[in-house]
């Protein structure tokens, strides 16, 4: 079957989403907001809502990216919801392993084990400045730092065993031995141990990751138990899902490790309606806000392009420096489309690449099979151009035909993420 999630972010995917007269822009300080989205999702019964994160202020005046920190926000949500799980991002540069396993490992506590991080080296400058760099550090320092950021926090939640905790008021809190330091010493960490949290119920939070270069890949490979990725199109699809299932049966890992391509959709009654939605979010961009956001994909100025011509020439895959995955998908569009400039910002407005379909609820359901069947995908991570409208839109009409396939669960069978996901429980060490 599927694996669902809802990547919820601002007012949707699209950027001017919160521009739309019925947008949610004012409510995005109200934890209120949050909890009833993560609720429709879990009537749904999705496996999981995802926060992404970001740690810098840009371009404001184009519209809101962050507000909630997202840690903070799944607190709450996971108190206004009973089986859906709650997934964030962790930077792994900006973080260290004991606060982030310590943060991690109380969300699985109040949520009962529904907790996920998605791990992620961060990518800007800007966001560097805010952690004590001068700038980012570089791709292979990066990706250094968050395999042992990875090794560092797995062995802190297992440094207390599953039965620690005997609390018996007459003699001892925790079992003798059953609680020990990590004497964690590597290139980046210095990490004593033990947490200061008892073992979480999933014994590991659920390890999120998304890689498209080969140092993403690799460690995606041996390390996530789930990923993330950006596919435009099924072969887009295809060749990732491949080449890293190929790198998860070499790592001699037995769990199925579920690829979940993120997946932007327009759905109505009738494919002119649908169209009808996309046309009136996209009518609503500014070229110029549009043409500054192409620039942090392909990494140059593109504000004096040329709406109407050609995209101007870009550097190969292999000699970009900034993150791959994106820009791969920008070229492909440009590669088979052969867009305008115009054409091509219509095509990043809502999900920046990643694949979206535009349709009746048959239509999307037929597409998303055909990408499971095909080697395209386990699921999606569905990223709604707008919210809450459009993660309504597809729980209301397209998870029914999907169930009725025989695609998706008609009801929770587990009260964990891991059990959500198909995932053995990691053994206490």
């Amino acid at each position: 079957m599927l694996h669902l999630n809802l990547f919820i972010f601002g007012c949707g995917h699209h950027r001017a989403a919160w521009r739309h007269p019925h947008s949610s822009v004012e409510r995005l300080g109200d934890i209120a907001y949050y909890e009833e989205l993560a609720r429709v999702a879990e009537r749904g019964k999705l496996d999981a809502v995802f926060f992404a994160d970001g740690h810098s202020c840009d371009n404001l005046a184009d519209g809101p990216r962050w507000f909630l920190e997202p840690l903070t926000a799944m607190a709450a949500m996971s108190r206004a919801t009973e089986h859906i799980g709650l997934i964030s991002t962790v930077s792994s540069t900006f973080f260290t392993p004991f606060h982030a396993a310590r943060m991690m490992a109380s969300l699985d506590h109040i949520s009962h084990g529904r907790m996920g991080w998605n791990v992620v080296t961060s990518m800007f400058d800007s966001e560097a400045r805010n952690h004590g760099y001068e700038a980012m550090p570089d791709h292979a320092w990066r990706y250094g730092r968050a395999e042992e950021f990875i090794d560092a926090a797995l062995r802190l939640w297992d440094s207390w065993r599953d039965d620690a905790l005997v609390v018996d008021r007459a003699g001892a809190y925790v079992a003798p031995g059953s609680v020990a330091a990590i004497h964690h010493r590597g290139e980046h960490f210095l990490v004593d141990g033990p947490l200061t949290v008892p073992r979480p119920p999933q014994g590991h939070p659920v390890l999120f990751q998304a890689g498209a270069s080969e140092q993403g890949r690799d460690l995606a490979a041996r390390r996530a138990e789930a990923i993330y990725a950006v596919a435009y199109d099924l072969q887009a699809a295809q060749e990732y899902y491949r080449d890293v299932k190929r790198r998860v049966r070499e790592a001699g890992r037995s769990d199925p490790v579920p690829i979940m391509p993120g997946l932007v959709t327009y759905v109505a009654s009738t494919e002119a309606e649908a169209r009808a939605k996309q046309r009136e979010l996209d009518e609503l961009l500014p070229s110029q806000d549009a043409l500054r956001q192409l620039g942090m994909y392909v990494g140059q100025d593109c504000t004096g392009w040329d709406l109407d011509g050609p995209v101007p020439a870009l550097p190969p895959l292999e000699a970009f420096t900034g993150p791959k995955g994106r820009y791969a998908t920008v070229l492909r569009i440009i590669e088979t489309e052969q867009p305008t400039v115009r054409g091509l910002l219509g095509r990043l407005a809502a999900g920046g690449g990643h694949c979206t379909m535009v349709g009746t609820p048959e239509g999307i359901a037929d597409e998303m099979a055909r990408w499971l069947q095909h080697e395209g995908a386990d699921g999606f991570n569905l990223m709604p151009p707008a919210l809450p409208g459009g993660i309504a839109d597809f729980v209301e009409q397209v998870v029914p035909v999907l169930q009725q396939r025989g695609l998706f669960r008609k009801e929770y069978t587990s009260s964990t993420l891991r059990g959500h996901l198909g995932l053995t429980r990691p053994a206490s060490v």
